[in-house]
């Protein structure tokens, strides 16, 4: 009898979650959408108990190796300073960090490499919890600001960084064009962020569409760019390079699911309303999986140099279209 009792127990759970994904998704509406998704998800305290101060994709290696999941998110930042050549850079340099989160790869800018980082997300509850993981002496700054009209002068850092903030963003050229215009002529923009495939050359089919608008619709996003695409946006005013990490980030997705199982005490302390709300972006986190296995989504980087007006190029370092 218990055992029927326990099992019909979760089989409600499951239709509470299942339904509550299908029926009340979290469309993209405007930048207050975002922010408010951003705050409910930091105030319950949920995503930072099982994603850890990096709300991002880990870095497990080429070939990918099984790896903690929150050092690989850890890696991450450290594998992404190296590739932008941010590590040659001297103490002091004045980094800005957009769409940082709660500041756990603004830290590690600040006190690993000595930058003085300034730190924008479009959240008040993420400045506040930021500031709160930020101890004394670190050069870390955090405010509200928004990635499509950055309150910054022209020519403000020495380095642009961003991390998986693009999605969000309704006008692709309108964020290239913020994120390099308060870059010094000379300085660096690095970017890292999920894409879709190029639908300028290989459209999306029947099945890719759909996959697509879920993953659109459930974490408010309006869009996603290519790698092509938004290299080219970025070449405006630029030398661009590009790199496809998708093999290096993809265990992310299924780890970010298991750590539900890994670490059980997670229900102890948020509840049932907890586990439900968990239970709820299990769906989505499959389809992330799908699609960047499906080569449908990509992991794109970005490096830009600001030029003084000349001509811009571009070039891919280590790109593979792996579309099927």
């Amino acid at each position: 009898m218990i055992g029927f009792y326990t099992l019909g127990i979760v089989a409600i759970v499951l239709a509470i979650g299942i339904a509550w994904y299908l029926l009340v998704p979290r469309r993209y509406q405007s930048s207050d959408s975002v922010a408010n998704s951003y705050d409910q998800w930091t105030d319950d305290g949920i995503l930072e108990f099982y994603w850890g101060e990096h709300i991002h994709l880990g870095h497990y290696g080429s070939p990918p190796r099984r790896k903690d999941f929150i050092a690989a998110k850890i890696d991450f930042v450290h594998e992404m300073v190296r590739w932008g050549g941010l590590d040659k850079l001297p103490p002091g340099t004045t980094v800005l960090d957009v769409g940082c989160g709660i500041g756990g790869s603004s830290r590690i800018l600040a006190k690993d490499y000595g930058f003085a980082v300034t730190a924008v997300t479009i959240s008040p509850q993420q400045v506040q919890r930021a500031r709160e993981l930020t101890p004394e002496g670190v050069d870390a700054t955090f405010q509200v600001d928004d990635a499509m009209a950055l309150s910054f002068p022209d020519a403000s850092f020495d380095v642009v960084w961003s991390i998986e903030a693009g999605p969000h963003m309704p006008d692709k050229a309108v964020f290239a064009k913020e994120l390099m215009r308060v870059v010094k002529p000379g300085g660096v923009l690095v970017v890292a962020d999920w894409n879709q495939r190029d639908d300028r050359q290989n459209p999306l089919n029947f099945w890719e569409k759909p996959v697509m608008q879920q993953l659109l619709d459930q974490w408010s996003h309006p869009a996603f760019s290519s790698i092509e695409g938004f290299s080219e946006l970025l070449a405006e005013t630029g030398e661009v390079v590009s790199a496809d990490w998708t093999q290096q980030t993809l265990p992310s997705w299924l780890d970010s699911i298991w750590q539900g199982v890994a670490r059980p005490q997670g229900l102890i302390r948020f509840g049932v309303s907890g586990f439900i709300k968990s239970l709820r972006e299990v769906p989505t986190l499959l389809l992330m999986r799908l699609a960047f296995g499906a080569g449908l989504c990509r992991f794109g980087m970005f490096r830009a140099v600001r030029n003084g007006g000349e001509a811009a190029t571009t070039r891919s370092e280590e790109v593979k279209v792996s579309a099927k």
